[in-house]
């Protein structure tokens, strides 16, 4: 969790429901404010000229979206889009601001919490250079992994689609499909029930 849900409702945030599909914000929206969701899962997203959709970071409860835009005078970069229903509190970006000068410790938080979005930016950039779709394919597992204390073979269930997986790593789905096949044949994951076991 970024902050505190008790401390964004006492700040006057207000709960905002999304349906699937439905639109948080839109690149090129003016950002005016501090989104948390509280529950269900968010999309970062950009679409190419012909269509096709690049996800560039799905969230879920307890974490926030869009918030480093916050700090610069720019439109966003990118789509907020609803994956599932979701239930999101949205603070008014000055009370934002207002609650980290009035706390360090709030403050420390979220520049911790947008560390962790550069450091995975950056691992991405760096898989994503790669041709090998199985390089690119195993660096988002092992980001989605360092996050948890197991570290056995096989103890993580990637909580991805093959779907968001391709598009999270700049793949066609096919190629994301036939990928994690070899991954399996080189005993890298394990496929139960089709879920992945990294």
């Amino acid at each position: 969790m970024v902050i505190n849900e008790n401390i964004l409702q006492s700040a006057g945030a207000e709960v905002r429901h999304y349906t699937p599909s439905e639109i948080i914000f839109c690149e090129g929206d003016t950002p005016n404010y501090y989104y948390q969701i509280i529950t269900g899962e968010v999309k970062l997203n950009n679409y190419s000229e012909d269509g096709k959709e690049f996800i560039q970071n799905i969230l879920s409860e307890g974490q926030s979206c869009g918030e480093s835009i916050l700090f610069i005078d720019k439109p966003y970069p990118m789509n907020a889009e609803a994956i599932t229903e979701c239930s999101i509190l949205r603070l008014h970006k000055t009370i934002f601001f207002n609650l980290l000068n009035e706390s360090p410790e709030l403050c420390m938080e979220v520049s911790s919490f947008l560390s962790q979005r550069l450091y995975y930016k950056f691992i991405m950039m760096l898989n994503i250079s790669s041709q090998n779709p199985s390089i690119r394919l195993k660096g988002l597992m092992d980001y989605l992994k360092s996050f948890q204390d197991d570290t056995r073979p096989y103890s993580f269930m990637i909580p991805l689609t093959r779907q968001q997986m391709a598009s999270l790593t700049g793949l066609c789905v096919e190629t994301a499909i036939r990928t994690i096949k070899h991954m399996e044949r080189d005993k890298i994951v394990k496929i139960e029930n089709r879920k992945i076991l990294y």
